[in-house]
């Protein structure tokens, strides 16, 4: 049986070009970083994690909420194939449960905030999306406006590349590591025609990161998402 069953809806990703020693810090062992044309990305993802089961049981008021990341890529090599994957910096929610179990059992790095999302059709006939969350009494806000009609993610593109990744990593120590399979179809986007970021990132992950605050994301996408899967961890052995 998975850890966990749900839907991602609504992905807004904002991809940036960072230096990939601000990374180094962060990498679990027996993973390096995965590069795109010669760039190191980071991504601040939000979405919705709809329908949410964990070991096939719903829990009260745990079902349906927003979620934001902020996450960089990387790859591992087994088995003569390399293993694409993920690294979150933080993941925040707005509802506690899954923070504990995902911080106890995964040792992730959830944090629990009031958050706030919506849709709406604006008045040029396209849709916003909008994610929220709440640091120390300033409201962060995302914003993704889109054409209706979803499309395909081009094989061997940017979108591709962000969206494709079907693991994730978790650095426990220097020593240990964790992953685990994230199992869901090949996604859609929606064309983006517009965004609005208002985020202090040194409050939300630290001063590390600080310098996101005066640097502009290189691409935005919106990924229509699907049923994901994700199954239950194991130790790797480097």
């Amino acid at each position: 049986m998975s850890f966990l069953t749900a839907q991602w809806k609504n992905l807004a990703l904002f991809n940036y070009e960072v230096d990939a020693k601000i990374l180094e810090q962060y990498i679990p062992k027996g993973t390096e970083i995965d590069i795109w044309n010669g760039k190191c990305y980071i991504s601040l993802v939000g979405f919705m994690f709809e329908n949410v089961k964990l070991l096939g049981l719903k829990i009260p008021f745990h079902i349906n909420f927003e979620e934001v990341n902020l996450r960089f890529y990387v790859k591992r090599f087994e088995n003569s194939e390399w293993k694409r994957g993920v690294v979150f910096i933080k993941e925040i929610v707005p509802k506690p449960a899954l923070t504990i179990v995902a911080n106890t059992i995964y040792k992730e790095h959830y944090q629990t905030l009031q958050m706030n999302h919506s849709i709406t059709e604006n008045k040029l006939k396209k849709v916003d999306y909008v994610y929220q969350w709440k640091t120390k009494n300033k409201w962060n806000t995302i914003l993704v406006e889109t054409e209706k009609t979803p499309t395909e993610i081009e094989a061997n593109s940017e979108a591709e590349f962000i969206t494709e990744h079907y693991y994730g990593y978790t650095k426990v120590n220097h020593e240990k590591t964790f992953e685990y399979e994230v199992k869901h179809p090949r996604w859609q986007q929606y064309k983006v025609t517009n965004h609005y970021l208002d985020i202090d990132f040194k409050k939300t992950y630290g001063e590390a990161f600080e310098f996101l605050n005066n640097q502009k994301p290189i691409s935005v996408m919106l990924a229509v998402g699907s049923e994901i899967s994700v199954e239950n961890k194991k130790q790797i052995k480097s």
